[in-house]
């Protein structure tokens, strides 16, 4: 599986020099150390650097911009303008083995960081050894101006709030030799703590060093600034906002452009916030003049007038204002937004990476028991659900700056910048790049390979996926070749802690689906045993799950690694040892969670057990195995499960729509006890009742969006009592009719009750088909429907 060193392609940088003709600082900035540093710590080879030009055998690295190649000879420059022209921050990379010599020609100071990252990336660098093949000359410029990630210093996070100075500068590094030119910092106070037991500096120190190591690399520098004050119109209160952000654009000695979110946090009227918004430009612009402002019409419940009034603000051409942001709770695609606001106006991508549910491009169809587990922000490389959705939006924008929380989502920011550079770049081009980089060399093919299995782990049935696996065997493979570093680089463990978690998840699940049917098995004799001996005796089975558990040893590495990536790089896997915030990447916790239905049949044997008349226990617990029966010629549908997921009306292919703001999409998370946001997936809540697990899982719409629900085979001379299950994320009000305008129930709050039932017309099933229609009501955040039983009467 591993490439012979001694067999590599290319020739030996090894004794090489720099020249760089180029002597103004603010074009030079760090590119030179960055190429003397990153070869060194790879290769323990230190580049000099010539002070003149080398001689003609001497191997040479040669760094300009294209304005400063009169000295080149006349062949190396006829070879140079060969390659196809460069734009902005593109750049030539010639490679001459005949000549021993490498050509980084940058179109600007960026350009040409950005070709000493594609060489880096590029060569094979061992202890001793740093080649470059000739096959590695390119010329290329981006597609995209904006390309960029946040990196948010907040306990929010489950890691930047524990890195230090060097790590900022060492990640912004890293991001950038992939072509990343934007980082977008956050304020000291946002809807998150004001300070973590893990933070190094305070806030307001942090992101000064953030804001100039950016600045030394010639990047920009964005700030995702919500307004979380409570009023923005009484002049004390605006004083007082004012006040707080003159000092963070003070500390800053560079701020390019300032992001303010429509709302999550911060909800304003349009007119409170455009007349907010130019107090606030005003100040941002006695401390940088070319600073612009931007906007999303990011709003949790939004109505018509709302964007009438936004988007006549953003069309009013305001001085200060720089774009529009498109990003998670916008709730119009962006095709519709382009066409709203003035062709002259950028849109900026504002892309979520790093969650996995209740976010803007959720895991399409993920498995019930990895939304408990896993949960919405553990480590998620999906490098190519990132293209597709990356992809199918790109072109409606100016490029991007990626949503994320911490190093969970580390790959899926390497392949949003190769996609902003070049969207026809292949993914595994980019991961070879990053594994030659950050792995290895010798371990190239293998690395990616292991990558994209934990991709797949995550595709269909867990109890049926025979990928995960053969995952951990390509992990477990990698583990023992590696060499020592390998093992304990932070990249390394992230891939392999999943590869573990993952088999030692689908091994449980298996075990305790077994251990819960043969328990149900057990209760159905309850009317030849007595019911309380088949409770007592089902008890005992479902107790094996943690009395006699399955796969120690997979649970105990998965901790090791958890205290490894906390040691190295701050990753908060668990609330108690690691001090991570609850559902912010701790999915560690999560992982003795029960994966079949135990709690739920503990919480109804209690019940059953209080009963005094062995009558109505034995009819509780026949109750209890029925629950989703729908009688005779009757249908009964969770449409969290993949086979009940046809009854379901589809909107947009996800390829083109992977927001699903405009088809239904599968949501998480149970919404009986008055709360929306879901940290964590929990089936408890309901007056004091452990609900089933199912209720976890729902159909799901956003805003207005009708969500329909289609039957074709029903009996026409029968009538149906209709059952539904409301549970979920959101509470809403919400109206369900028929295809033929029937309504089967008017608006409802949701939320209260879990259960519904309504008779159907009889009128409405005639023909044998039906679709039922959810609607909600404006400016609600949308429909949801876990469960139907239609019992045939």
């Amino acid at each position: 599986m591993l490439s012979n060193p001694t067999q590599a392609d290319g020739m030996d940088l090894a004794k090489a020099q720099i020249y760089s003709p180029v002597k103004d600082p603010k074009i030079r900035l760090r590119t030179l150390e960055v190429l003397q540093q990153e070869v060194e710590k790879r290769s323990q080879i230190r580049l000099s650097i010539a002070q003149k030009q080398p001689a003609a055998g001497q191997p040479t690295i040669f760094l300009s911009t294209e304005n400063q190649l009169t000295s080149l000879p006349a062949p190396i420059r006829t070879a140079l303008d060969a390659l196809p022209a460069i734009e902005k921050e593109g750049f030539k990379l010639l490679v001459l083995e005949n000549e021993k010599k490498v050509f980084i020609i940058g179109k600007d100071a960026r350009g040409l960081l950005y070709g000493v990252g594609q060489l880096l990336r590029k060569a094979e660098m061992r202890p001793g050894q740093f080649l470059i093949s000739q096959k590695a000359t390119v010329s290329t410029s981006p597609r995209y101006p904006i390309r960029g990630h946040q990196l948010g210093y907040r306990p929010k996070t489950n890691a930047y709030d524990a890195f230090s100075v060097a790590q900022f500068d060492q990640y912004i590094r890293d991001l950038a030799l992939f072509g990343a030119n934007s980082f977008e910092i956050v304020p000291p106070r946002t809807d998150d703590d004001a300070t973590s037991p893990h933070m190094k500096l305070p806030a307001i120190k942090m992101i000064r060093e953030q804001s100039r190591i950016c600045q030394e690399y010639g990047l920009d520098v964005w700030m995702w600034y919500p307004n979380m004050g409570s009023d923005y119109v009484h002049p004390d209160s605006v004083r007082k906002e004012l006040n707080e952000r003159k000092e963070v654009f003070a500390a800053l000695p560079k701020l390019d452009a300032v992001f303010v979110p429509g709302g999550d946090p911060g909800d304003l009227e349009p007119d409170v916030m455009f007349r907010w918004l130019e107090k606030e430009a005003a100040l941002l612009q006695q401390y940088h003049p070319n600073a612009k402002i931007w906007v999303s019409p990011q709003v949790f419940r939004p109505t018509q007038a709302w964007f009438n009034a936004f988007f006549k603000h953003v069309n009013s051409g305001y001085p200060w204002f720089g774009g529009v942001v498109f990003g998670p709770w916008v709730k119009l695609p962006v095709q519709e937004i382009r066409k709203l606001v003035n062709p002259s106006i950028p849109i900026r991508h504002y892309p979520d990476i790093t969650h996995n549910y209740s976010s803007q491009y959720p895991v399409p169809h993920w498995d019930l028991t990895w939304s408990m587990t896993a949960g919405r922000e553990t480590i998620n490389p999906r490098p190519h659900d990132e293209k597709l959705i990356h992809n199918s939006l790109d072109e409606f924008g100016n490029g991007s700056i990626s949503y994320s929380e911490g190093t969970n989502d580390d790959v899926n920011k390497f392949v949003w910048s190769s996609q902003d550079w070049n969207p026809e770049t292949p993914v595994v081009e980019t991961l070879r790049d990053y594994a030659r980089l950050f792995i290895g060399p010798d371990f190239t093919e293998p690395f990616v390979r292991a990558v994209m299995s934990l991709e797949e782990n995550w595709r269909g049935s867990l109890l049926t996926n025979q990928a995960i696996p053969q995952t951990l065997m390509q992990w477990q493979a990698l583990e023992k070749q590696v060499p020592l570093k390998v093992q304990q680089n932070p990249r390394f463990q992230m891939g392999l802690i999943r590869a573990y978690f993952d088999a030692y998840t689908q091994r449980r699940l298996l075990y305790e689906t077994e251990l819960e049917q043969q328990a149900r098995d057990r209760l159905t004799q309850a009317e030849k045993t007595g019911s309380l001996p088949a409770i007592q005796q089902a008890k005992t089975i479902l107790e094996k799950a943690w009395k006699q558990p399955i796969r120690p040893d997979l649970r105990a590495k998965c901790f090791a690694l958890a205290d490894s990536l906390f040691k190295s790089i701050g990753a908060q896997l668990t609330i108690e040892k690691h001090g991570a915030m609850s559902g912010r990447g701790n999915f560690i916790d999560n992982i003795d969670i029960p994966l079949n239905d135990m709690p739920w049949l503990f919480d109804q044997f209690a019940r059953v057990e209080k009963l005094t008349d062995e009558k109505a226990r034995l009819s509780k617990i026949s109750e209890m195995l029925h629950r989703t029966d729908p009688g005779p010629g009757g249908f009964y549908d969770h449409f969290g499960a993949p086979e009940s997921w046809h009854r379901v009306v589809p909107g947009e292919p996800w390829e083109k729509d992977p927001g699903s703001l405009l088809g239904p999409r599968i949501g998480f998370g149970v919404g009986l006890v008055g709360v929306e946001w879901v940290d964590e997936i929990k089936a408890t809540g309901f007056k004091g009742q452990i609900t089933p697990r199912v209720w976890m899982k729902q159909a799901k719409t956003l805003y207005d969006q009708p969500l329909k629900i289609a039957y074709t085979e029903l009996d026409p001379a029968a009538s149906y009592r209709m059952r539904i299950a409301y549970t979920g994320r959101f509470r809403s009000r919400m109206k369900l009719m028929t295809d033929d305008g029937s309504v089967i129930h008017d608006f409802i709050q949701t939320g209260e009750e879990p259960i519904y039932e309504f008779e159907v017309p009889r009128a409405v099933t005639a023909d044998g088909k039906v679709t039922f229609i959810w609607t909600c009501g404006e400016g609600e955040r949308g429909s949801q429907v876990t469960e139907i039983w239609l019992i045939r009467k």
